[in-house]
């Protein structure tokens, strides 16, 4: 693997696209520790220290912004603006016919769901931004900080305004560092962003637990934890790359003297063919009746207890069986609306393709249907078991929030990790390199 990464620094071509990566990569982080203009930092510090480095509510988003949510940096909102308009966008197509028609008209259709999708993080920016000046100004961001209202003093309608446009400013400039990524470097952009996002908060994370361990001056907890880590890293590559492998073979046709067609195939069907939506998906769902119960005000009446009491502590039974449930049926859900099994059908027949023992047509369509379903459901269960190791975790270090090595963040390192990885492969084995993986 070593001797990979030095051949690919030594292909010209390679090395311009990963150092211009990298060099986008600290322009990122860079941005992430700049604050907001009208922010007392030296308040926010200190809100930070006595959290713990969590922010309740906030946690993901705060982990997918690299922590600079909570520091109310000019990158603050980070990607999940885009992300959140990507998968609108994703839902939207099958419910809209005119987004489905530009889904099959390529390589313009997809600019213009692309173009829409800035559009729409635009405006998601515009007002998650608004929304969280709104709490940082009320003092809600840090509810148990006693300065947690002087975080940003001047709560005029100019410096609301201003702290929201830099936010904006700020999303904005992430997506077109995200696509100069994709354009010009190694990987997909946005994805790369979000590897680089989560992964700025695992040395801190781990370090905290160490300073926070009891055995052998903390590194007995930093050992088991480093160890928890590598085992779900082995578990999830082992899982992402699982695929069920559908045979297609395709009929020979004459045209004029000349046979075609006559070749296999497969379709190949990911175990996990969700990816990471469905921990998102029940994360954010879950988030709702917490966040009514926060801006509501109320929190005596008996339904806010009751929710405060049930669906706020991540190590309540209710908590984990509704968390549990949510990702498998968000699992199937998101398969069922991203894969087609008749419009696989339809083209397979089109082109005269058939699965060895299956009639073409809607045969074919209930056969991938059924094979789909059942490698749903364990990847499915795998995604719930994943996303509930850190809650099991936090029980064990005493409700520690610094165990790192979450089932969302961990599903999308190594998912992107290993995309990336692939592509460098892909261009060495061009150049008749050998690759990382041999």
């Amino acid at each position: 693997m070593l001797t990979g990464f030095a051949r690919a620094f030594k292909t010209p071509d390679l090395r311009k696209k990963l150092l211009f990566t990298l060099g986008i990569l600290v322009l990122f982080r860079l941005g992430a520790t700049i604050p907001v203009p009208g922010v007392d930092y030296t308040n926010v510090n200190q809100c930070i220290k006595e959290a713990g480095g969590n922010g309740g509510l906030f946690g993901m988003i705060n982990m997918f912004s690299g922590g600079a949510l909570l520091q109310l940096t000019i990158f603050a909102l980070g990607i999940m603006p885009y992300i959140t308009a990507s998968i609108i966008l994703q839902l939207l197509t099958v419910v809209i016919p005119r987004l489905e028609a530009l889904k099959k008209e390529g390589q313009s259709g997809t600019a213009k769901i692309t173009q829409y999708t800035r559009y729409l993080t635009l405006a998601l920016a515009v007002l998650q931004g608004t929304g969280l000046v709104a709490t940082a100004q009320s003092g809600t961001l840090f509810r148990t900080c006693q300065v947690g209202n002087q975080i940003v003093p001047d709560t005029s309608i100019f410096r609301t305004a201003v702290m929201v446009i830099t936010m904006t400013s700020g999303t904005v400039m992430i997506m077109w560092l995200g696509e100069l990524i994709t354009d010009r470097g190694i990987g997909n952009g946005m994805s790369i962003l979000m590897f680089t996002s989560i992964a700025a908060g695992f040395p801190g994370s781990l370090w905290g637990i160490k300073q926070a361990g009891k055995i052998l001056d903390g590194w007995g907890e930093f050992s088991l934890v480093i160890l928890v880590g590598l085992a779900m890293v082995c578990l999830v590559v082992f899982v992402e790359q699982a695929q069920r492998r559908v045979p297609v073979q395709y009929a020979k046709r004459m045209i004029g003297r000349r046979s075609y067609g006559g070749t296999s195939t497969y379709i190949p069907l990911k175990v996990n063919q969700a990816g990471v939506i469905p921990v998102i998906f029940a994360s954010s769902l879950l988030y709702i009746p917490a966040l009514v119960v926060q801006f509501s005000g109320n929190t005596t009446a008996g339904w806010a207890q009751w929710i405060s009491t049930n669906l706020t502590k991540g190590d309540h039974p209710m908590y984990l069986t509704l968390y549990f449930l949510l990702i498998v049926f968000f699992a199937f859900f998101y398969v069922a609306i991203s894969f087609n099994p008749e419009e696989v059908a339809d083209n397979m027949k089109k082109y005269g393709g058939f699965i060895p023992g299956i009639r073409a047509g809607r045969p074919t369509a209930e056969y991938l249907g059924y094979v789909l379903n059942r490698i749903t459901w364990p990847g499915s269960l795998y995604l719930g078991l994943i996303a509930l190791v850190p809650t099991v975790a936090i029980a064990l270090f005493n409700g520690s929030q610094n165990f790192p090595f979450g089932g969302t963040s961990i599903l999308i390192i190594v998912g992107v990790g290993l995309e990336t990885v692939k592509q460098i492969e892909s261009q060495l084995q061009q150049r008749n390199y050998e690759g990382f993986l041999r």
